[in-house]
């Protein structure tokens, strides 16, 4: 009987379980379900209320005024080259700082690092007012460069590798050492090919932050040729109106790239995410 009331207890918890986790599925993918809805929707139909779920009839011509109204060409090639570059930088400086900061003694290193920390404490929109000064003194506002500039140096980045630094043995650098290598030939021969793992969570990590950032591509390029996809898309709202079926059938062209890319990487993408709570 002990057996049975267990089976039966096990088998409620396993049939709530599921039934919580297909609850939380339906909330996770309704919004991008009623983006596409409204995508094929008339003006009116999407501000009908109360809403209407589906289309009387479907829309095709929002995706061609979203075209119209937008460069997508040039927005996919601003925010592919801003999202390039940013990884490259996060990736090589954020893995010299972190093997610095986890395997080297010298001067003022705990002071350096607790600046670091107070980086990832802050708010990035503290910093967008000093950046915009620098970028507009070196005259390459409008240019992709301001729109890389913020992500140079990544402090999540740092703090990220130094922990995954410190998870390697020492020995195996001193062992490099004995073998004739200096400290950089061990960095990038020895120590840098055993975070293959971390740097690709790091990779995932700031591709996803540079595809959503939209303040910054905002305030240093006013030049809608110059734009990301994500401030592209904030041009179409008006001032005391929006066309909310263009702007959803904009933002489902924006956001293609993205599903393509992770359907395409799955596998690499959930090994990053997993990386990150645990060894």
């Amino acid at each position: 009987m002990k057996n049975r009331s267990l089976e039966a207890s096990q088998k409620r918890m396993t049939v709530l379980t599921y039934a919580a986790l297909i609850i939380g599925a339906l909330l996770m993918v309704f919004p991008f379900v009623w983006m596409i809805l409204t995508s094929s929707k008339t003006v009116p139909e999407s501000m009908a209320v109360p809403p209407t779920f589906f289309p009387q009839q479907i829309m095709g011509d929002n995706f061609e005024d979203a075209v119209k109204s937008l460069p997508f060409l040039k927005l996919y090639i601003n925010t592919g080259l801003m999202i390039f570059f940013r990884v490259i930088c996060a990736v090589a400086f954020s893995s010299m700082a972190g093997y610095a900061f986890a395997m080297l003694e010298f001067r003022g290193k705990k002071l350096l690092f607790g600046i670091v920390l107070v980086q990832m404490s802050l708010p990035s929109q503290i910093f967008i007012i000093p950046q915009y000064q620098m970028v507009a003194k070196m005259g390459l506002a409008n240019t992709i460069f301001a729109l890389v500039f913020p992500g140079i140096v990544s402090a999540f980045g740092v703090f990220f590798l130094r922990q995954t630094y410190m998870g390697i043995p020492k020995e195996i650098g001193e062992a490099a050492y004995l073998d004739g290598c200096n400290q950089w030939q061990t960095f990038y021969k020895i120590m840098f090919p055993l975070t293959g793992t971390s740097v690709a969570a790091l990779t995932i990590f700031t591709a996803v932050f540079a595809y959503s950032d939209l303040m910054w591509p905002l305030v240093v390029n006013s030049d809608l040729n110059m734009m990301t996809l994500s401030s592209g898309l904030a041009t179409l709202r008006g001032q005391f109106t929006t066309n909310f079926p263009v702007l959803m059938a904009g933002s489902l062209l924006a956001m293609l790239p993205m599903v393509i890319l992770y359907l395409i990487f799955q596998k690499q993408f959930i090994e990053g995410i997993a990386s990150t709570g645990g060894k």
